[in-house]
């Protein structure tokens, strides 16, 4: 029997046995198992398990983090004992009856968005690859200056860095669509009515070059490039009233009525009720998000850097997606990110400190590789695997990440994109902001390190916690 065999058989027995698990699927770093009774999963004998990263319940879903490689090698094994397969769509279906109304609302939320990141980050490198490309130095190795900059090249890289955030109402309402069961063609074409380039657009009305449309005199209409909300909602509700138009209406016309009505009804609905009003509460979440990054001295960078892994750990963080997007809609430029990656940075430099003090072999085989994988932007083995197991690394990388984000916050770090972080982030600051987005997260990793090596761990509080578990 093989190593991995032996693992997965002795995982499947600490979840309760084969009768208790009613699928199981995987994602980069994690074995997802789906459990008829949470109840008798044997916690400490999964974590104790060799491979074995941390474990948690969360999402409806009983996740086992292994680590990129190691995980998919674990489903292969956990599989031929004749387990039940599914796709993550289908256990994030079945987790979706799972849950309060705020999880379940989070969740879907971020189902929505999640798909449409790659593409952001994707241009975010784009908008950092721009800002390194066309500085004064760098032009200077060509012979050119910012005034004698071909026109065709700055065409070509707006090309790159604008378009995805133009027709962000497409991609929303194509995700919302597919998420809540309509047909996902309908909600791009619903999302590119929202950008029409008849209807005044949105950058211009916002720099008072063109004024929106008036309709009754008091209904103002414009164009919703960069806009997240009004998708949202109109896709969510679009693909709602197309399933109940698909189920009355006869079958030999469903192809032209149902796709017909649809939009009739969403566009009307999103120019002239959800439109202005959701844009109205964009506008509001907005001035608050700026209103928290613009407190002085600092304080948003403490504050941010200290909870943001908290909240991490609820599994809800899914929703600053939408303010991120949102501010690099409105201002090109990404706070938040700075100050996050901080946090993330912190994690692993508890992590990192804890695999070295430690003499457990198994526990350094756990930390160290974890804090690499905190430090590339991933800190769910780091935290679940190590720092919140012994509670006071995890409290010393929130202080690390305070710190770091103090830092960040006076000193304006602003990212180019969003959803990358720490050692991939840096392509995010590929610009005059370098050295003190490289310093920003070493002073987060160092603060974190040296509290958690001085006050955060030690192999008798280790042995400590096991003898009381």
């Amino acid at each position: 029997m093989t190593e991995n065999r032996r693992i997965a058989e002795e995982l499947i027995e600490a979840v309760g046995g084969a009768d208790n698990v009613a699928s199981v699927a995987h994602c980069a770093t994690r074995l997802r198992i789906m459990v008829h009774d949470k109840e008798k999963i044997d916690q400490e004998r999964v974590e104790n398990l060799e491979k074995v990263k941390g474990a948690f319940y969360n999402a409806g879903q009983y996740q086992v983090i292994f680590g990129t490689g190691t995980v998919n090698r674990m489903y292969d094994e956990v599989t031929k004992l004749g387990l039940s397969e599914s796709t993550k769509s289908d256990q994030k279906k079945e987790a979706a009856k799972q849950g309060n109304f705020f999880q379940r609302a989070i969740r879907t939320f971020g189902d929505v968005f999640v798909p449409i990141i790659p593409v952001l980050v994707a241009t975010g490198l784009f908008m950092g690859l721009r800002g390194l490309l066309l500085q004064e130095q760098v032009l200077a190795w060509f012979g050119l200056t910012p005034d004698t900059v071909p026109e065709n090249l700055v065409t070509f890289t707006q090309v790159l860095t604008d378009t995805a955030f133009a027709f962000l109402p497409a991609l929303v309402a194509w995700s919302a669509f597919r998420v809540f069961g309509g047909s996902p063609v309908i909600g791009i074409v619903l999302g590119l009515m929202l950008v029409s380039p008849s209807l005044p657009d949105a950058y211009a009305v916002g720099e008072g070059a063109e004024e929106p449309l008036m309709f009754f005199g008091i209904i103002p209409v414009i164009g919703y490039q960069g806009s997240v909300l009004p998708a949202f909602i109109a896709g969510m509700l679009g693909a709602m009233f197309e399933k109940r138009v698909r189920k009355s209406v006869p079958e030999a016309l469903d192809l032209i009525v149902t796709p017909f009505l649809t939009l009739l009804v969403m566009i009307l609905l999103s120019m002239f009720v959800l439109g202005p009003v959701l844009h109205a509460v964009e506008n509001a979440v907005m001035a608050a998000t700026v209103a928290i990054l613009d407190l002085p001295l600092g304080i948003s960078g403490l504050i941010i850097g200290f909870f943001h892994q908290i909240i991490v750990i609820t599994g809800v963080h899914h929703v600053f997606n939408f303010l991120e997007i949102q501010l690099l809609e409105a201002y090109d430029s990404n706070p938040f990110n700075a100050i996050i990656t901080c946090g993330i940075a912190a994690q692993g430099g508890a992590a990192l400190a804890v695999g070295l003090k430690t003499k457990s072999k198994k526990l350094k085989a756990l930390a160290l590789p974890s804090s690499l994988s905190a430090f590339l932007g991933i800190t769910e083995p780091a935290i679940f695997g190590v720092n919140l197991r012994y509670m006071k690394p995890f409290i010393m990388g929130l202080i690390g990440g305070a710190a770091g984000g103090f830092f960040a916050s006076l000193v304006n770090l602003e990212a180019t994109g969003m959803a990358i972080t720490v050692i991939p982030g840096t392509l995010l600051y590929l610009n005059e902001q370098i050295l003190l987005y490289i310093f920003a997260n070493l002073l987060s990793v160092a603060v974190a390190f040296f509290l958690t090596w001085l006050f955060g761990y030690s192999d008798k509080m280790k042995e400590d916690i096991e003898k009381s578990a």
